[in-house]
């Protein structure tokens, strides 16, 4: 691969930070600066920029550069074909026929993972700062449901705030695991998280999405410490369903 790797985005980083390894999956990462950011670097990185990323600000702009920089490079090591996701009109990703991925950012850090369908047929990865507890606290209600805010008894504010971060980072990570299968919007509310421990969560739906996938259905969730963030995935095998 020929194209130029912006000296807005650092070096890939390959680090694979979950406690289990999920076989056939390849995650990439890198940093971003959005001050380093030149005009040509979309052209130059070989990386269709939509009309609305074209619009937007230089913030914006680079999280998507370094998002599809990172899914390019995860694509390459998985097929040999360094593949960029294309904007789909609901925003997400438009992934090569036969691939599974995800892509987040936060705070100057991007990453991407793919796999195949075959194999997994539903991946969602979430990046996020952990929230301070004031901020947790103020989220909290939107965020989590009564069984949930109820869970929070007997919790110090820290541990408060790292429990809100923690269900708010693996409700968008099963959102983006499951909105590809069901073609369906769902809502912080509509799943609830059942039980964490350091490395993995156990998430359950409220609410019948598909005949597949019903109120009462339960998935598996890990989540890490990553660059100072948290990172959350929902992975969903092929198998499974």
């Amino acid at each position: 691969m020929t194209a130029h790797h912006p000296a807005c985005c650092g070096p890939f980083d390959t680090t694979w930070p979950f406690t289990e390894t999920l076989a056939g999956v390849v995650m990439r990462s890198c940093r971003f600066e959005p001050a380093r950011l030149a005009a040509d670097d979309f052209r130059r990185s070989a990386i269709p920029a939509p009309a609305n990323i074209q619009r937007s600000v230089a913030k914006r702009q680079t999280e998507f550069l370094a998002g599809r920089l990172c899914a390019r490079a995860a694509l390459l090591d998985l097929t040999g074909c360094p593949d960029v996701p294309a904007l789909g009109e609901d925003r997400a990703p438009v992934w090569p026929h036969g691939i599974t991925g995800s892509i987040s950012h936060s705070h100057g850090l991007a990453t991407a993972l793919v796999a195949a369908a075959s194999a997994w047929c539903g991946l969602g990865l979430d990046l996020e700062e952990p929230m301070g507890a004031d901020r947790a606290l103020r989220l909290a209600e939107e965020i989590l449901t009564p069984a949930e805010l109820r869970r929070l008894d007997g919790l110090t504010p820290a541990q408060q705030a790292e429990r809100i971060t923690l269900t708010f980072s693996s409700k968008e990570s099963l959102f983006k695991a499951l909105y590809p299968l069901v073609g369906k919007r769902f809502y912080f509310h509509d799943a609830e998280l059942l039980a964490c421990d350091d490395a993995r969560a156990r998430l359950r739906l409220l609410i019948d999405l598909s005949e597949e996938w019903p109120a009462g259905a339960e998935l598996d969730g890990w989540h890490c410490r990553f660059h100072d963030r948290l990172l959350s995935l929902v992975a969903i095998p092929a198998t499974g369903l």
